[in-house]
């Protein structure tokens, strides 16, 4: 076995979903020549919807002239992952706590969530071929462009707005229900999650020719310009929606879910059982090393409405709850720690020509150049860095991030229990 340094270049994977961005207007795609992706050619009319960057089963990375893949490498070498993080998580056979990503959204993904660890090997040994791992997956989106996304559910009077003032929707479910739910406001918080969960499940089982009928008349009455004042704030989010997956029931969901606008550098966390729908922008994603995902609309996969009725929180708020603050750890560096203890993520912005030092971490971590060149060094060598460029360092590691002729963006996931 030959010996590898504690910082390496990892080679990414493509996911060629449907919703993705296509051909050169994919973050994605950018990336993926400097990502050293082999044998990647540039289709035009191509989905490039994700860019994976850990060792989860369904799609470990590669290492730069190495035969082995990510996984293997850190199976032969423990101590890049480091014994606090294998005291904390499951790191058998090279197993990283987190998986990082690159998301490039050009159409909306499904109304879904993900669920907790317990609920996770249920299912997993339930449907295995579904439910990939028995690992849970609360992750977290960093806006890299404008991004918009569904996220969680609105506060109960602004969903009974939407019940009052649009017909189509409340026509759907059955008006005692209805009337329940207009009438919990005063309630308990738990007995208002048992109304909402109650008003969601109805709106989710609806019947599908009847979904298919409100959907329309909602659209034609938009069209027209017969939108409410309430109504002009999602008035093309549904447009939106309805066009890219006509008649699906998860296009209500814009009257119950927060439509949250994101700018560059703004980040939210979703945690187990938390409803979301990423809608469009370009994004870094990071999660628990998980590919869980149960979905109940906006999608042309399998839907499994009763386990996400099922697992959802029913906890309504407004959507900044869900927001990660930064904090400026040094000039140059931003941390976004969610809470969790499955990952942090770095922003890293060092300015032409200069360096940016990253002291030693006690736990393995990836991290990603997204604009400008530049490299990174260590005590036993360096590395060139471009767009899409992606390395591996290893716990107990200073590195240092220096900047071309331009700043260098760099983006570094990591974990330390």
């Amino acid at each position: 076995m030959s010996t590898i340094e504690p910082v390496f270049r990892i080679i990414p994977t493509i996911q060629n979903y449907d919703w993705g961005k296509k051909g050169k207007d994919s973050k994605v795609a950018e990336f993926a020549p400097g990502a050293g992706i082999c044998g990647f050619t540039l289709n035009q009319s191509a989905p490039y919807a994700e860019l994976w960057m850990g060792t989860h089963v369904k799609s470990p990375s590669g290492v730069v002239d190495r035969k082995q893949n990510l996984t293997q490498i850190l199976t032969e070498n423990p101590g890049f992952i480091g014994d606090q993080v294998s005291r904390r998580f499951d790191t058998t056979n090279g197993n990283l706590p987190f998986l990082f990503k690159v998301l490039a959204i050009g159409k909306a993904l499904s109304i879904q969530t993900h669920p907790d660890k317990k609920t996770s090997e249920k299912l997993h040994a339930e449907q295995p071929a579904v439910y990939t791992d028995p690992n849970h997956k609360p992750e977290m989106a960093l806006a890299l462009t404008d991004f918009k996304a569904l996220c969680g559910f609105m506060p109960i009077t602004r969903i009974a707005e939407y019940v009052k003032a649009v017909p189509e929707f409340n026509s759907l479910i059955d008006p005692s229900i209805v009337t329940e739910f207009l009438n919990c406001i005063n309630l308990p918080e738990s007995e208002q999650k048992a109304v909402l969960k109650k008003l969601f499940a109805a709106l989710m089982t609806a019947d599908v020719s009847s979904i298919a009928t409100q959907l329309r008349t909602l659209v034609e009455r938009y069209q027209r310009g017969g939108q409410k004042p309430l109504e002009e704030d999602v008035k093309d989010l549904v447009l939106t929606l309805n066009e890219q997956y006509p008649g699906d029931v998860g296009v209500f969901c814009a009257f119950m879910l927060n439509f949250v606008r994101m700018t560059p550098g703004q980040a939210i966390f979703l945690g187990a059982g938390e409803p979301h729908a990423y809608v469009e922008g370009d994004i870094m994603e990071c999660m628990a090393n998980s590919d869980n995902v149960i979905r109940a609309g906006l999608t042309p996969k399998p839907k499994d409405i009763p386990n996400l009725v099922s697992v959802l929180t029913y906890t309504p708020s407004d959507w900044q709850k869900h927001m990660v603050e930064p904090v400026d750890i040094t000039p140059r560096t931003r941390k976004y720690d969610p809470p969790i203890q499955d990952f942090t993520v770095l922003q890293v912005k060092t300015p032409k020509g200069e360096t940016e030092t990253h002291e030693a971490i006690p736990g393995p971590s990836i991290a990603i150049a997204t604009e400008g060149s530049g490299r990174v060094s260590w005590s036993g060598g360096e590395l060139d860095l471009q767009a899409g460029s992606v390395i591996f360092v290893g716990a107990e590691t200073k590195i240092k991030i220096t900047a071309g002729d331009s700043e260098l963006v760099v983006f570094r996931a990591y974990v330390t229990a």
